[in-house]
């Protein structure tokens, strides 16, 4: 079967290293980005849905990528949660734009063991986009990018002041420091769940630090993809 996955991407100037999300070469499949113009990470990393103008040119962007061929829609931002149900109404394909959509299935697969959430903004996830995703914040345990500087300043910054090269190094340091603080917190831990579209090129570090399964945005795109295939 011919046709794409279609990746909404935010409005951004860092670079998207293999792995990302809004990285091409990140999937074994056919894929398209569409970036959202004006949508940057401050206007939708946040615990409440973005503007109605922007949530007017997502679904607009939903609608386009369908049209061209895409099989089923992902993000690059697992905040865009805010408008899975607005999303998924626009349009005929399965739309998946978070990797918080993955929860339940996470839930039922790991019993009464809960699930660590790695996320671009603690205060932002715990202030309204859990709610969005249907997840109890009292069955996850939740941290966040947002005191890394190497992260913050790229990728949470207006596309103005984000830098054209990536300290991955750094990042790598920082989500695999926090993973290995919350096993050690809890060690009952199950998994964790990538919230963060650009988190997941450092999932196999996190892993092997913790030893624990990682999920992210990409395998929901390997699941859309394997879905539409005949």
């Amino acid at each position: 079967m011919s046709g794409f996955i279609g990746i909404l991407m935010l409005d951004t100037a860092f670079p998207c290293v293999v792995g990302d999300a809004g990285n091409a070469d990140s999937y074994p499949f056919p894929v398209r980005l569409h970036v959202v113009a004006g949508a940057g990470s401050p206007d939708i990393v946040r615990g409440r849905a973005p503007d109605p103008a922007l949530i007017a040119a997502f679904v607009a962007a939903a609608r386009a990528l369908e049209a061209e061929g895409a099989l089923g829609i992902i993000s690059t931002c697992g905040f865009l949660v805010h408008i899975q149900d607005a999303l998924a109404a626009a349009v005929e394909i399965p739309v998946m734009v978070s990797a918080l959509s993955l929860y339940p299935a996470l839930r039922l697969s790991f019993g009464a063991r809960p699930i660590g959430i790695l996320t671009a903004s603690r205060d932002s996830l715990l202030g309204g986009a859990l709610q969005s995703a249907g997840i109890d914040p009292g069955a996850v345990h939740v941290a966040g990018m947002q005191d890394c500087a190497a992260f913050a300043g790229a990728i949470l910054s207006h596309k103005s002041d984000q830098p054209d090269v990536l300290d991955s190094r750094a990042i790598e340091r920082h989500c695999t420091d926090l993973a290995r603080g919350m096993v050690a917190q809890h060690p009952g831990l199950g998994c964790f769940l990538l919230e963060c579209g650009n988190l997941p090129p450092y999932a196999a570090a996190i892993r092997q630090a913790t030893g624990r399964p990682v999920y992210g945005i990409l395998d929901a795109a390997a699941l859309l993809w394997r879905g539409a295939q005949g």
